[in-house]
């Protein structure tokens, strides 16, 4: 398996919604503005993202099970749906990607139309907080959970604990925040300093940061994990972290 770097990715339809020549759009919003943009923006935003993304076809080989319904929830473009796809082993799986932003849904159906082999995906326009969940033994909530209300996040994650089988899993990425002031500054300027690594100035980090404020509600990693266990997961691991990004794994 090979996990590209951000600069190693090929660069379609750059990300520039944020530049000196574009309008500020106010508050952050996956329209079709976002969803053009969007493979380049979160490979030049998220550290990490690649190898997070290159490791859900470990976790699908090892908690998929036959006759069970997997879940991407927030699946965006489909990158989750799709890693899925090529690596579930198990008999008898079928896919359900499911976001609730319509230039998303789309833009996904048509990516997942170009690779058709490995089991049936369906894509859901819809709240993944509504959602009725089959019979399941994997869900991806690939960098989702912090665009949800803080209030809503428990009652979510305890309806997926009831859908999962024993020995299934939820695959969580979230961006964390830090109780220290000092650790949480030494991050974030390193956090930035990766985004202007990768091209973006001083402008349009600034933009997107405010455009992000209250629509991005980050938690501590301690957090996510005592919430995790107090709906029900009987084994909770962080497995990889970099920077201000890190994922979880939670087993039934």
């Amino acid at each position: 398996m090979v996990f590209p770097s951000p600069t190693a990715v090929k660069r379609r339809n750059p990300d520039t919604l944020f530049s000196e020549q574009s309008a500020d759009s106010g508050s952050f919003a996956f329209d079709e503005a976002v969803t053009a943009v969007f493979e380049d923006m979160i490979n030049r935003s998220v550290p990490g993202y690649q190898t997070m993304l290159g490791m859900l076809a470990v976790f699908a080989r090892r908690h998929a099970q036959p006759g069970t319904t997997i879940y991407d929830l927030g699946a965006s473009l489909g990158a989750s749906t799709l890693m899925l796809r090529r690596h579930i082993e198990a008999a008898d799986t079928r896919i359900v990607a499911v976001d609730n932003a319509a230039a998303m849904v789309a833009k996904c159906r048509e990516n997942l139309a170009r690779h058709p082999e490995g089991p049936p995906v369906e894509v859901v326009l819809g709240d993944i907080r509504e959602l009725r969940f089959a019979p399941t033994s994997l869900v991806v909530m690939n960098l989702v959970l912090q665009f949800i209300p803080p209030p809503d996040r428990a009652p979510l994650l305890k309806r997926i604990h009831a859908a999962l089988r024993p020995g299934g899993a939820l695959l969580l990425m979230e961006k964390i925040r830090f109780d220290d002031p000092a650790e949480q500054q030494r991050i974030d300027a390193l956090h930035l300093d990766f985004k202007r690594a990768n091209g973006y100035s001083e402008l349009e980090i600034a933009r997107k940061r405010t455009a992000l404020e209250n629509v991005l509600v980050t938690e501590t990693l301690e957090a996510h994990l005592a919430r995790l266990h107090d709906c029900g997961f009987a084994t909770v691991q962080p497995w990889f972290r970099c920077l201000n990004f890190s994922a979880l794994v939670a087993v039934k």
